[in-house]
């Protein structure tokens, strides 16, 4: 099992009531950010060829990630319950959330509650 990080509004982790972000806040956003692409979608596809998909509103790809390969490694995101989540981010990817976070407000918290900073680093 990953580990995942949030860009939230809530001390909690998963955004509630009227801290929660929105999802056309997050549509919005990635509109303005010429490196991220809204999808709805996330596929990949398994060694033994078989493809899984996974359909989700709000669910988009940072295109300007080093490792992001069209039929490889992606940096997805995903929208659900007023945060924005990514599964096992490495240090850019957490420093990218890092900078979305700033624009809605938000911080970049762990499954434990802890925060990271500007550098992808627990602060």
């Amino acid at each position: 099992m990953g580990y995942a990080l949030h860009i939230t509004r809530s001390e909690e982790g998963l955004a509630h009531g009227e801290t929660a972000i929105s999802i056309e806040e997050w549509t919005k956003l990635l509109a303005r950010d010429g490196e991220m692409r809204l999808d709805g979608y996330a596929e990949v596809r398994t060694p033994d060829g078989t493809t899984i998909r996974m359909e989700a509103e709000g669910l988009a790809v940072w295109t300007a990630y080093c490792a992001h390969q069209e039929n490889g490694d992606r940096a997805w995101f995903s929208f659900y319950g007023g945060s924005i989540t990514c599964n096992n981010p490495d240090a850019e990817i957490v420093r990218k959330m890092w900078r979305i976070a700033q624009q809605l407000a938000a911080v970049v918290q762990g499954d434990e509650g802890e925060l990271y900073d500007e550098h992808g680093q627990v602060s």
